[in-house]
């Protein structure tokens, strides 16, 4: 896979090399929003991380390594993972895999309505996810912690009787972002991936479909799978994009249109540059990157993968 210099990265990242160069163990907490249900994503380089369930998953973790070993950073990634589970099912059911390692890094999320029962309520993610950083820092009290604020679902929003009928599709994203944040607060979480805000961004731009249902746009993307819940490689590499930058405080840009993980799945130039053009301006509006020097944007770096 390609690598850049090191030192290039470490440059952007504001680090010494031998600080770039330290393993980060981080986990993956969620449910098939973090695995890549409905899309190639779900065993892409599964050998590559280390499912907790044995599984065979790769999905976004594997997309955030090959990130990471493109951009020289040594990252050891894990994942655990439960299809239409939010946090409560793993403090119930996964504490023994997930108590298995005093992780250096967490990225997380919980159900894709809030709460199943009652759909748009914070209250149960914003206690579960308390819970849930209490368990990791007594594993180890210097975790960075990440959640991850999901996308808004087509199929809440579009059809009639659904909870977000009749609203924007950008509503459902925002109000699940706002929840985040209270979590974020409770729990003490470093920071918030805004994934949902990207997904809408992306929207905005044009540059993706808003609603799957009427037919997908010439040269748009569709960051939904085929049930209009899931996403599609698209949105997958969207969320990954947005935890990559985020964790590590790189502009996502740097990894150019020729990135190999894009080319692996079949994206154009155009649409890998599309993406990360995205996830950089939601990341930056966030305050969360700041744009890396022009030489860094590799817009054109080949498509050297292994």
């Amino acid at each position: 896979m390609r690598i850049p210099a090191l030192a290039a990265t470490a440059l952007l990242l504001g680090l010494n090399a031998s600080t770039a160069s330290a393993q980060t163990h981080l986990l993956f907490i969620g449910n098939s929003f973090t695995f890549g249900s409905g899309s190639p994503a779900r065993f892409y380089r599964a050998d590559t991380v280390t499912d907790l369930n044995h599984l065979g998953i790769g999905g976004v973790p594997a997309l955030f390594k090959s990130f990471a070993d493109q951009t020289g950073l040594d990252y050891e990634v894990s994942l655990e993972t439960e299809p239409g589970s939010g946090l409560d099912f793993h403090l119930e059911n996964r504490l023994q895999q997930i108590g298995s390692y005093p992780w250096d890094t967490v990225v997380m999320h919980g159900y894709s309505t809030l709460d199943r029962d009652n759909p748009g309520s914070p209250d149960k993610l914003v206690s579960t996810a308390k819970q849930m950083a209490d368990f990791l820092r007594g594993l180890n009290p210097d975790v960075q912690i990440y959640l991850t604020a999901t996308w808004a679902r087509a199929d809440q929003t579009y059809p009639e009787d659904k909870p977000w009928h009749g609203k924007p599709i950008a509503r459902m994203a925002q109000d699940i972002r706002a929840a985040y944040d209270q979590a974020a607060k409770a729990s003490g979480a470093k920071a918030v991936n805004a994934v949902g805000n990207a997904w809408n961004r992306a929207m905005e731009s044009g540059i993706a479909d808003a609603n799957p249902y009427d037919g997908i746009g010439a040269d748009q993307m569709n960051l939904w799978t085929y049930d209009h819940y899931h996403a599609s490689h698209y949105g997958y590499y969207l969320e990954a994009l947005m935890v990559f930058g985020n964790v590590t405080g790189l502009d996502p840009r740097v990894l150019g249109s020729g990135e190999c993980s894009a080319y692996e799945l079949g994206f154009s130039r155009t649409q890998a540059a599309a993406l990360q053009q995205v996830a950089f301006d939601q990341l930056a509006a966030d305050g969360r990157v700041k744009a890396a020097p022009e030489s860094a944007i590799n817009k054109e770096s080949p498509r050297a993968c292994q």
